[in-house]
């Protein structure tokens, strides 16, 4: 799977070069990253990089993991020595060290969010946002296994975690397609 992955994004990239533009950060990375107790961070699916950029410029240690070489090799022109930069099979991806905030958006793997959740430190917060299912969007043909089912979130991390925040929500308005999201910021407890 993972070179058939590869090939799709990189040419999802070529396609849309408007996808590696750096964009604010998710409203819950920049409402609750300055939590962390701790400045050790694995930004998932990382794409071109806005979480990473936007984290190492503020001193946190990012070990940024996406599977398209293309994105990676944009993120690394504007990377600064806090980044590592991870080529990595999400599919079979697992961290191997913990860390004190963990970003996922855009992109939702079950699986690899269990195995996340034990690379977490005690305390640390996981933030995940990404497209959910709803009548109201307007990507009729997305995949459902890409998409959350509503509150589907609050479910995954119902047990030893806090939720900080939860919430639904239209994407950015830059996006193509308009479509819902959802969100949280869970701390370990």
């Amino acid at each position: 799977m993972a070179q058939k992955d590869r090939e799709k994004w990189d040419q999802k990239y070529a396609d849309m070069p408007d996808l590696l533009i750096h964009r604010p950060p998710a409203k819950l990375v920049e409402e609750y990253y300055h939590t962390s107790a701790g400045k050790s961070v694995l930004d998932v699916a990382c794409g071109g990089g806005r979480h990473t950029i936007f984290l190492s410029k503020r001193g946190f240690f990012v070990d940024a993991v996406d599977i398209s070489p293309v994105a990676l090799e944009k993120l690394a022109l504007e990377a600064n020595e806090n980044v590592s930069i991870i080529e990595a099979d999400l599919d079979t991806f697992t961290p191997q060290k913990q860390y004190d905030l963990v970003i996922m958006t855009n992109f939702l793997d079950r699986d690899l969010i269990e195995r996340i959740k034990s690379s977490l430190k005690e305390g640390a917060l996981f933030i995940i946002e990404t497209y959910m299912q709803h009548p109201s969007n307007e990507k009729k043909d997305a995949n459902p296994l890409f998409l959350l089912q509503p509150k589907e979130l609050l479910e995954i991390f119902k047990d030893g975690y806090e939720v900080l925040a939860y919430e639904e929500s239209d994407n950015e308005t830059y996006e193509k397609n308009r479509m819902k999201k959802e969100a949280i910021a869970v701390r370990k407890c």
